[in-house]
């Protein structure tokens, strides 16, 4: 389901993380190349979840660990082929809300230099999903 970051839902009330600037070479494109060649990829990550215990506690059990969902984020990027971003960026979203850990999560995937003609911008797509 997609929502927008400012329905009024349960999330919406939560606290968020972000970690930005995820970067990876993967081979998702619809162009053979594409997937042979592969290309750099961004990924920023916007979580809700509830930090209150986290925000007085100080104990690492109590956060969301960054490691793991960088290393989620890397590892599917660099070994899955889809032809499309947005397959791409929906995958990432279903392998972190896989982790349990929070309620919501936005994926921003960035295709760096898609192979356009005459194009030298960047391609985003944002994705929100709820578990």
């Amino acid at each position: 389901m997609t929502t927008s970051p400012t329905d009024a839902s349960p999330a919406s009330s939560l606290d968020q993380l972000h970690i930005n600037g995820i970067r990876c070479f993967g081979y998702t494109g619809f162009l053979p190349e594409e997937n042979k060649l592969g290309q750099w990829f961004e990924v920023n990550l916007t979580f809700w979840l509830d930090l209150s215990r986290a925000s007085v506690s100080d104990e690492l059990e109590d956060c969301l660990d960054y490691r793991g969902v960088i290393e989620t984020v890397t590892t599917l990027v660099q070994t899955q082929v889809f032809k499309t971003v947005e397959r791409l960026a929906g995958a990432i979203a279903e392998a972190l809300l896989d982790l349990g850990q929070f309620t919501r999560v936005k994926v921003c995937l960035t295709k760096e230099s898609p192979p356009i003609p005459h194009f030298h911008g960047h391609v985003t797509i944002e994705l929100i999903r709820d578990r």
